[in-house]
């Protein structure tokens, strides 16, 4: 058969010669660190013979696809550890995920995370027996009769559905172990030697409250103990900078409790911390051209349903019922902004009309999904809308990307770009014209080209009412979050009838785009404590200065010096308590206040201070001008965008 490589050369094997085998014929190194193949497209475990001439990737754990067949073989190893040592255990399912694998299971006498570290030890006595991935096809009824005599009640339910379908089934067996499974698989239990189990959960079955509540084990695996290593540290940094830890540590809120599950409460520490982000982004969208507006918490249900959020997202919504009529909180900020481009008739010459809030919205989420400030029931929205011509849409598009990676640059976030397009082969999937998508599509792209951006492009997942722009923020450790959306709309001008007055007098239809910068607020806020680690740039900390006089001789010199700060417009505060000098410094340290003035008796009398900077330690006497200017230059607020 003859094989084609990525590039273009070929070479002949024989018939059924496998890719592990063509692997190594390449090169020893390849040889080793390949993990499956895909040949002719088709993704194939690396022992599998192959036939007929094709063309072939080998591929390892730099490959998507290849940590996923390494994350999804390990976990069938768990799951086998698992059942070896708890008899009568029942599988569920078992995927890969980012950085990981978990597997659902059933089972009996379960001892919660203390037991890992036996499954552990299974999992590597396994590891050792090198066990190979046995891949095995079979016809319904037998599959069935298989798991029938395994009394694996979920796979048969899973198993059923496949029969429906009428696909072949596609068994994978280590060992004693068998699954059901489509694979890809790694050759044999010896590829996992570098894993490691990381916590146990509850999981619904098929994610429904009203099916079983079967136990969630996650773990990780790489193909290198440096890789796990590294990952694992990250993981160590990511607990200690937890905003949920960090947040109510700090003082700067509260969720849950009597409040209810799913709303924040922002502590006054917290709430400086949210009014200097708000106070910047307002200001930042007047010099942008934006024009701030404010809209009701609540609106009529057929509001709602002209704009298609009561058909298609009901289920996540408050209502409420207010003489005699039915009003919802609202989940979104836009149709409100619909009514204020509404208001009047609006000209050519009126456009671009940018409207911008930070507006409160609710969504029903269910209590297993809350996660601090990441997912919540109430939260602020930095919504903005867009409304333009056809021939001021890529410049807007420009700008909202540029404005959108001020905000990121500002806090040192990293950053990827997504342009998501609409799958031509089913354009009956979109609202609006096709023909508009095919003007409008190559708009978004020729604006981020046009600024030189870097940009993948992802055909088909586009949102139904038009095309859009994902900006994902990368924090401290590296971890990618949901950030900037930037998102045309077809359906809502459509849904509202809005039109502009054209240069010609006649009507015409509007464009819109969506884009929020935040996102939601709480949740840059989140973002913001895990990135810094809760040691926030000067001009965002909740006390940017604290003073500590080391005795009670020194209580009025350290007001004065309160006085002096205050005056410069800087959070600070005296700390005398009659605790040791030493002891407060310390509590300092901990709030992570940016900058302490140590103020004994020395400075006292000359009119210094002790200089000590969070993280850095003391830098010295020096003159209260000289120190007040290190401060201020630290908490210098950003330029504002040009």
């Amino acid at each position: 058969m003859k094989i084609y490589f990525p590039d273009k050369s070929h070479r002949e094997f024989d018939a059924g010669t496998t890719g592990l085998r063509i692997a190594s014929e390449i090169s020893r190194k390849l040889a080793s660190n390949a993990l499956l193949v895909r040949f002719n497209g088709e993704l194939t475990d690396l022992t599998e013979p192959l036939t007929g001439d094709g063309e072939i990737e080998i591929l390892t754990f730099d490959d998507e696809e290849g940590r996923n067949a390494l994350r999804h073989s390990c976990a069938h190893l768990m799951a086998s550890a698992v059942q070896k040592l708890f008899p009568g255990t029942k599988l569920g399912i078992g995927p890969a995920i980012e950085n990981g694998f978990y597997y659902d299971m059933e089972i009996p006498g379960f001892e919660g995370e203390s037991a890992l570290g036996d499954i552990e030890r299974e999992m590597k006595r396994q590891v050792e027996e090198d066990l190979p991935f046995v891949r095995m096809e079979m016809e319904y009824r037998e599959a069935r009769k298989l798991f029938e005599a395994r009394e694996e009640s979920y796979k048969l339910e899973l198993l059923e559905e496949i029969g429906e379908r009428g696909d072949r089934i596609s068994i994978y067996r280590h060992g004693d172990f068998v699954d059901l499974c489509r694979g890809p698989h790694v050759p044999s239990t010896g590829y996992l030697k570098h894993f490691k189990l990381l916590s146990v959960a509850g999981a619904y079955w098929r994610g429904d409250s009203d099916n079983a509540m079967l136990t969630r084990i996650y773990g990780t695996v790489f193909d290198t103990g440096k890789k796990l290593r590294k990952h694992l540290h990250m993981l160590e940094e990511a607990r200690k900078r937890d905003h949920r830890k960090l947040g109510p540590e700090l003082d700067l809120f509260t969720v849950g409790g009597m409040g209810g599950a799913g709303l924040v409460y922002w502590l006054p520490r917290g709430a400086v911390v949210r009014e200097e982000l708000e106070s910047h982004w307002k200001k930042a969208h007047v010099k942008m051209g934006y024009k701030l507006v404010n809209t009701p918490h609540i609106a009529p249900a057929e509001l709602w349903k002209t704009s298609g959020h009561y058909d298609y997202y009901k289920d996540n919504m408050y209502f409420l019922n207010i003489d005699k009529g039915e009003y919802a909180l609202k989940p979104m900020n836009c149709p409100g902004h619909i009514i204020i481009y509404k208001s009047k008739p609006r000209s050519y010459r009126d456009l671009p009309l940018r409207l911008a809030e930070l507006g409160m919205v609710y969504r029903y989420e269910k209590s297993g999904v809350l996660h601090g400030l990441m997912r919540v029931r109430g939260f602020t929205v930095d919504d903005g809308h867009i409304f333009c011509t056809p021939d001021q849409i890529v410049d807007e598009i420009k700008g909202v990307v540029r404005f959108s990676l001020y905000f990121l640059k500002i806090f040192g976030f990293g950053y990827r770009i997504e342009l998501s397009l609409s799958d031509p082969d089913d354009p009956g999937r979109y609202a609006g014209d096709p023909e508009e998508w095919r003007k409008v599509e190559p708009s978004l792209a020729r604006a981020l080209d046009e600024l030189g951006e870097e940009y993948t492009t992802v055909t088909g997942e586009a949102a139904f009412y038009g095309p859009k722009i994902d900006i994902k923020l990368r924090d401290a450790l590296g971890r990618y979050w949901q950030g900037p959306t930037i998102q045309f709309d077809f359906n809502i001008p459509e849904r509202f009838d809005l039109t502009y007055v054209g240069e010609d007098g006649g009507p015409h239809r509007v464009f819109m785009v969506h884009r929020a910068l935040f996102g939601s607020v709480e949740r840059f806020v989140g973002n913001l404590i895990e990135h810094f680690a809760g040691n926030f740039p000067g001009w965002l900390a909740p006390l940017q200065v604290i003073i500590l006089p080391i005795t009670d001789s020194q209580r009025e010199a350290a007001e004065k010096i309160l006085h002096v700060l205050s005056e410069a417009g800087l959070r600070c505060e005296v700390d005398g308590r009659r605790e040791t000098v030493g002891h407060r410094i310390r509590e300092a340290e901990t709030a992570k206040v940016p900058y302490m003035f140590v103020v004994g008796e020395r400075e006292a009398g000359s009119g210094k201070v002790s200089l000590r900077i969070h993280g850095k330690g003391d830098m010295g006497s020096m003159e209260l001008s000289e120190a007040l200017e290190i401060v201020e230059a630290g908490c210098r607020r950003p330029e504002l965008p040009e």
